[in-house]
């Protein structure tokens, strides 16, 4: 008797020990399943964040979606006589050129043009601070800061920007025969020049290129003679 029953206490110990060897094979296997998944997961959600990361605009401006590859080669605006301000709603006009408003300016398309306004022989301003909202920190991508009729474009995609996007922000009617409330006829004609090369058609179909010197010249045909064929962009320009 006493022979049998350390059999059974040992065959009862013998299969404690087979029961909870099962045990731990079984939360060793729990645990390797949850962290397999959970490192799954992890990599999974560094994936998206990349994903969206990648697919962001330059400086995470939802805008840069909205800028056309191919820009708008007509101009709208008043039609009345020079000086023509700084339009007093930036961003209205920006809209009204298809283009969106930012929130920094752009790097990835980074050229500067200039833009000479010459009526009766004389030039007209070209104001600063077109295509900037300073009360709400906003930028169009084509914009001016100062008076010196240097156009900025600074875009986070790459694009073309017209002289007719320009003016549509400035707020000033553009066309073959029009510039503002000047028009062609009673010997006076509007000329476009690119470089010193007169420019056929709409001059707001004018693309932009990096230091491109661009003249629109309204008078008499004498006052044709010799535009401005160059300018001395500030280095780093």
């Amino acid at each position: 008797m006493p022979s049998q029953s350390k059999s059974r206490s040992a065959s009862a110990a013998a299969a404690r020990e087979a029961v909870e060897r099962a045990r731990r094979r079984e939360r060793r296997q729990h645990r390797l399943f949850w962290g397999i998944g959970g490192g799954l997961v992890a990599v999974l959600l560094v994936a998206v964040g990349l994903a969206v990361a990648l697919n962001q605009p330059a400086h995470g401006d939802s805008g840069a979606a909205n800028i056309p590859a191919t820009p708008a080669r007509t101009a709208e605006g008043r039609t009345d006589q020079p000086p023509w301000p700084t339009p007093a709603d930036a961003a209205n006009r920006v809209q009204a050129a298809g283009l969106p408003m930012l929130g920094t300016e752009g790097t990835i398309e980074h050229i500067h043009a200039h833009l000479d306004v010459i009526v009766d022989g004389k030039p007209v301003t070209v104001p600063a601070q077109i295509g900037i909202d300073e009360a709400n920190g906003q930028i169009s991508p084509l914009h001016t800061h100062d008076t010196t009729g240097v156009l900025h474009v600074e875009s986070p995609v790459k694009a073309d920007f017209s002289l007719g996007q320009f003016f549509t922000e400035w707020q000033v009617a553009l066309s073959e025969n029009q510039v503002g409330g000047l028009t062609a006829g009673d010997g006076k004609v509007l000329r476009a020049y690119v470089n010193g090369k007169p420019y056929s058609g709409n001059p707001a179909g004018i693309v932009l290129h990096a230091h491109d010197e661009i003249a629109l010249v309204y008078g008499t045909p004498a006052q044709q003679a010799n535009p401005p064929s160059s300018y001395a962009f500030p280095a780093g320009e």
